[in-house]
């Protein structure tokens, strides 16, 4: 133990997590995975903290630093810090290592050289400080890293510049703010045999953006992963489900330039073509392995997991270079926090688009904009002004800490900007040239916006509905209430909603989203008016818009929750009744049964009217960021509707995709009887299980003459459901219920259970109830299953 206290070098196979104080966070890092998984990882050594130490106390560097550190009076004052710090770096510089310390580096690196087999091997040097990669605090992107380095002179070189880069100005200035000492503080220098990088990125076991951790985060881009992090380069973006390991998310951005090693050592930047500039910088087959090892490494290490990974151009492996604890959602999602309230500003009601980006600290935020073009004018900044600049870089964080949003032209979720507002927690959304606009070429100073960092959106003005009420905390003395506890469930519970004002207030259920959205309710709240009436005024437009809003409230009050809306539904008699209806809608004796659903999408008398209804969807996840947003197809009598329909929904730009659905209702007999070829054309269903049981047993449940046989418990409608669900997960689709049966009869709800039932949508009043029920009624399944001395359903399910 004595030994390795005062080693000058470690392997990495002599390494664990635990060894922090001896090679800092980084170096630690990569000997645990080295020692003890089987996570591909580039293999090298470390100096440790005692060279580190050794160096500055027998060169003399400790005593000059002390008194230059002394000199600094105000840490915010850029000019006086950066002054000081280029001072100390260069008394480490000017500093010659003692010879016994150049003797053992140079003979580790000729060891490393024997290890792998090559006689000058190109390697990466990375610092790694004994206060970085902590679970609590993340000093992203501190100090420096070399690349391509080769020779025994040149590692020790760049190891001394390491030691220098502790002082850069913006290492210093964080950890006085972080309230660690600079004395005890030490680094490493990790020594790494380079990875020559095809692409390269960085990965998190949760969503950093929304702190959603049943997804994992991939970004990367062409080339070294260097521009990625200093945000050079706003890289691909995949989410990936951490239990399946499906992507469910594919944002493949334009990638004009980057950062290649040279044959000879060193590295250069180099422009791409136009094709390759636009390609996936990783497979989904590289995708997925990277995935798999983000779940190993965060189950290995017990907490949220920050990692680094480089693709070899040569052998095409995946090599993991970086692993260290996430730092912001493992501290949030134990302890929420409540955002201050601020006084409101001249009010603006709209919702003007008028710049997008990629989610990257989540929370909203309204102020005046403050365009920053050079760093130099970052003095200028002012307290609670909104910052909009290109990028940012560790240099920026005594700017960034005053900013009451930040929004940036380049980068990506893991870019500097990204991980130090997460930690700040200062709204921020960055890469906004991935979007279409760059923000700096839209938003000027003096601006007034509001920003929607938890969904990527920027809008005109403020924007009072969006700006959440800030929840007050309990006075001294008060007693707060402890939270109802609900038990984890298989089966998600899901709420029906038509209210779109009710949304924010029900958001707070423990809801898994919305089953169920009726956009009826917003015809017949805020429209008012026929959709045919409104196109032949010349008022297209104005249907989009309202739509859009209602629309928005909901899927932006549930996000990252999703969100299903089903597409209208009205009777004739009911669009009859909206102004100018008369002149549209025809007298039907059996509406019910008559026209309406999907048989109004595609006909040519109502097709243009449903296309609003599409436009809308659309603005809503394009313009307004809400991808949350889903939809579904109401009362489908035929396979070829159901092709129709999403035929129509396709030219209209809303193709099913990873993230984007298209449910059906299935509450027709034809829908379940025909599953296996509606399959195709679907996401999965939602069974209405009024209607299908009307349909079913041939009756009118609104007739006082028959409706006390109207029983969605009746076994003709469940041997319906067990079929329709069986058919559903044959070909891999989803089942859920909107009907008021789980609600009404619990014992219906263990049915559902036991049929491997996918969701159950209930009304808002009833969600918590079901939470319990489906919670009871799964562990008492799995109880039985392991006893088998449960309760025995004799009914035959099958038709």
């Amino acid at each position: 133990m004595e030994n390795r206290k005062t080693a000058n070098i470690l392997w990495f196979d002599q390494l664990h997590r635990s060894d922090v104080d001896l090679v800092g966070g980084k170096s630690s890092s990569l000997g645990e995975l080295t020692s003890v998984t089987n996570i591909p990882v580039p293999y090298g050594f470390a100096t440790t903290t005692h060279a580190y130490r050794d160096f500055m106390t027998r060169t003399g560097a400790n005593d000059k630093i002390k008194v230059l550190l002394d000199s600094i009076d105000d840490y915010e004052n850029s000019k006086e810090l950066h002054e000081a710090c280029a001072k100390i770096r260069q008394v480490i510089t000017d500093s010659e290592m003692p010879a016994d310390l150049v003797a053992e580096i140079k003979q580790s690196y000729a060891d490393l050289a024997e290890k792998v087999g090559e006689s000058l091997p190109f390697v990466a040097i990375r610092s790694s400080a004994t206060a970085e990669d902590l679970p609590d605090a993340s000093f992203a992107g501190q100090q420096e890293s070399y690349l391509n380095i080769q020779g025994g002179d040149d590692v020790v070189q760049k190891i001394k510049e390491c030691y220098a880069s502790l002082f850069t100005e913006r290492a210093t200035y964080y950890r006085h703010k972080q309230n660690f000492l600079h004395d005890q503080v030490a680094l490493s220098a990790t020594i790494q045999m380079m990875v020559f990088s095809k692409a390269a990125g960085v990965m998190f076991s949760v969503n950093v953006g929304t702190g959603d951790d049943t997804k994992i985060i991939v970004d990367s881009v062409w080339g070294l992963g260097e521009y990625l992090v200093q945000g050079t380069v706003t890289p691909d973006d995949f989410i990936v489900d951490k239990e399946t390991l499906k992507i469910v998310s594919k944002d493949v951005t334009t990638k004009e330039i980057a950062l290649k090693r040279l044959p000879g050592g060193g590295v250069e930047e180099q422009k791409l073509s136009a094709e390759k500039a636009n390609q996936p910088s990783l497979t989904d087959e590289q995708i997925q392995e990277l995935a798999g090892y983000a779940k190993a490494i965060e189950k290995h290490y017990g907490c949220y997991m920050d990692m680094e990974f480089a693709l070899d151009e040569k052998t095409n492996k995946l090599w993991l270079v970086q692993a260290r604890p996430e730092t912001v959602w493992s501290q949030k999602n134990k302890k929420h926090s409540t955002e201050k309230e601020e006084q409101p500003m001249t009010s603006n009601e709209n919702q003007t688009v008028l710049v997008k980006g990629l989610p990257a600290s989540p929370g909203i935020a309204s102020g005046k904009v403050h365009v920053i073009e050079n760093p130099e004018d970052i003095d200028q900044f002012e307290a609670g002004e909104i910052l909009v600049t290109a990028m940012t870089s560790p240099d920026w964080v005594p700017v960034m800490k005053k900013a009451k949003a930040i929004i940036t032209n380049n980068g990506g979720r893991t870019c500097h900007a990204a991980i130090v507002s997460r930690e700040m927690q200062i709204p921020c959304l960055v890469g906004t040239i991935s979007r279409g606009v760059a923000a700096m070429d839209v938003l000027k100073t003096g601006d007034v916006i509001t920003v929607d960092a938890k969904n990527g959106v920027v809008y005109d003005g403020e924007v009072q509905s969006i700006l959440a009420p800030a929840k007050q905390a309990p006075a001294d003395g008060e007693m707060v209430q402890q939270a109802e506890y609900f038990a984890p469930t298989a089966t998600q519970v899901m709420m029906n909603l038509g209210d779109p004002e009710l949304a924010e207030k029900y958001a707070n259920l423990p809801a898994d989203g919305v089953g169920l959205m009726r956009e009826e309710f917003i015809w017949t709240s805020y429209i008012h008016e026929h959709p045919l009436y409104l196109i032949k005024q010349g008022k297209s437009e104005k249907v989009i818009e309202m739509l859009a809003e209602g629309i928005s409230k909901v899927a932006r009050a549930m996000s990252p929750r999703p969100v299903v809306l089903r597409l209208s539904d009205f009777k004739s008699s009911e669009y009859r009744n909206l102004k100018g209806g008369e002149e549209y809608e025809p007298h039907e004796p059996a509406d019910l049964l008559g026209w309406r659903g999907a048989s109004r999408y595609y006909d040519p008398n109502f097709i243009e009217a449903f296309k609003l209804e599409l436009a809308a969807v659309k603005k809503v996840r394009e313009e307004f960021g809400l991808t949350n947003l889903n939809v579904m197809l109401p009362f489908v009598r035929t396979v070829t509707e159901a092709q129709k329909v999403t035929d129509i929904m396709a030219a209209a730009g809303l193709v099913r995709s990873a993230n984007f659905k298209v449910y059906m209702m299935a509450e027709i007999p034809a829908n379940i009887i025909l599953a296996d070829q509606f399959n195709q054309f679907i996401d999965g269903y939602s069974i209405g299980s009024n209607d299908l049981t009307m349909l079913l047993l041939g009756l009118d449940r609104n007739n006082d003459t028959v409706s006390s046989l109207f029983d969605e418990r009746n076994l003709t409608v469940k041997r319906a459901i067990a079929h329709l669900i069986a058919a559903a997960h044959k070909d891999g689709k989803t089942v859920s219920i909107c009907g008021q049966a789980p609600s009404q009869y619990p014992e219906f709800t263990e049915f559902l259970i036991q049929q491997g039932i996918d969701y159950v949508s209930v009304n808002p009043d009833m969600v918590k109830t079901t939470k319990h029920n489906v919670a009871h009624f799964e562990q008492r399944v799995i109880l039985d299953k392991a006893t088998g001395k449960g309760r025995q359903d004799q009914t035959n399910y099958q038709w």
